[in-house]
């Protein structure tokens, strides 16, 4: 029984074509959608250069980038997701993959929703049979079924 759907997005053009098929499974299993965004990790680019910017800097764009993508995941859904009648927006920082992973586990998912490719993959051939590398990953240790949306398919 599917009672939870999970759906991680980096809100890029390619991620938001998952809405429908997130809406379609909620509607008919009635499940809660859980929308999870994944900040970037910022410090993990920091290591090799020799002056870091200062843990404020940090912090505050962190900060800044979470209030933006939380703002864009009410819009989406009050236009892609019928105003979303049981759903919870989660914003996190880390590795998208592994932040995918543990909210798999924080929030009971039964199921998770994902594009074959997110962002940076616009101009990706689209017959190519390599996926993006969060879903490839997500793919390869998921505990629970996941529906995969192929961005590129025509609607």
């Amino acid at each position: 029984m599917i009672r939870t759907i999970l759906w991680p997005t980096d809100l890029s053009k390619n991620s938001l074509k998952a809405a429908k098929h997130v809406v379609s499974l909620a509607e008919k299993y009635q499940a809660k959608i859980v929308m999870l965004y994944v900040g970037t990790d910022l410090t993990a680019f920091w290591g090799g250069y020799a002056h870091e910017p200062g843990e404020h800097h940090l912090k505050h764009f962190q900060e800044w980038e979470l209030k933006r993508a939380g703002e864009k995941m009410k819009t989406i859904c009050e236009t892609e997701l019928k105003a979303c009648p049981n759903l919870d927006i989660k914003l996190v920082q880390g590795d998208a993959a592994a932040e995918i992973l543990k909210a798999i586990q924080a929030e009971n998912a039964d199921l998770l929703v994902i594009t074959s490719h997110g962002h940076g993959h616009d101009d990706i051939d689209q017959k190519s049979p390599v996926f993006g590398s969060v879903a490839e990953k997500v793919l390869r240790t998921s505990p629970v079924p996941v529906h995969l949306v192929n961005p590129y398919k025509p609607e």
